[in-house]
């Protein structure tokens, strides 16, 4: 019995210093404001799906050889094999075969990694050399996204005290210390996502050296909610 009325007053302790520091916390004179931010990074890493597809050439050619002539357009245009290639898919309609009779025709995916706007231009004029066309951009990225991340989150802190501060100083108060922050979903914004290679300027890249690439920037917004003491 005994113990059960220590539980149940520790309890009564805890439940009014709890509302004794919401109280408080209600209390105070405080501005509340919203820091916003955002920020453009070119992206270093542009990731490309290759689809190789016999039925393209007629079943004129075979998987085989559509890949020896992708390995030496792509080594031409400077890219490493080793390092920035791999196989993400292989098909055929084999199944089909046996029931309608039809030529089994391969097919093969390839995920190629590049760096820089200026070496996908390269790789989309000497594909395009030999005939291959389904080129899709996966995704693009940075290397060092994350640390872009936490510098777009520290300028929203700092554009909100910014803002904070002006509107005190219009009513003659000061800013306090920070007394609530509150982190608001972040953006990343990546419009090239499973989207078609653009060209500018050309329907012909076989007849360009370099073409220019209108490849947009990634964008990350990140906004914060602050309370800031009055002084």
């Amino acid at each position: 019995m005994k113990r059960a009325i220590v539980i149940l007053f520790a309890m009564f302790i805890g439940f009014n210093l709890s509302a004794q520091a919401q109280k408080n916390f209600i209390d105070q004179n405080y501005i509340e404001v919203k820091g916003v931010a955002e920020l453009e990074v070119v992206p270093n890493e542009i990731y490309l799906n290759i689809v190789l597809n016999e039925k393209d050439t007629k079943n004129k050619e075979s998987i085989e050889q559509l890949e020896q002539k992708m390995f030496v357009a792509l080594e031409k245009a400077g890219v490493s094999l080793e390092k920035q290639l791999s196989v993400s898919d292989f098909s055929s309609n084999l199944k089909f075969h046996f029931f309608k009779g039809a030529n089994v025709l391969k097919a093969k995916q390839f995920e190629l990694l590049l760096h820089d706007s200026h070496t996908l231009a390269k790789v989309y004029v000497e594909l395009e050399k030999i005939k291959i066309s389904n080129i899709n951009i996966i995704r693009v990225d940075h290397s060092e996204i994350e640390k872009y991340r936490q510098q777009v989150k520290v300028n929203a802190i700092k554009a909100g005290k910014e803002k904070a501060v002006a509107l005190t100083e219009a009513i003659g108060q000061k800013v306090g210390k920070a007394i609530y922050i509150n982190e608001n979903a972040s953006h990343y914004r990546n419009d090239y996502a499973n989207s078609a290679i653009r060209i500018r300027g050309t329907s012909s890249l076989a007849k360009m050296k370099t073409p220019a690439l209108d490849f947009q920037k990634i964008k990350l917004e990140y906004s914060v909610q602050l309370r800031f003491e009055l002084l």
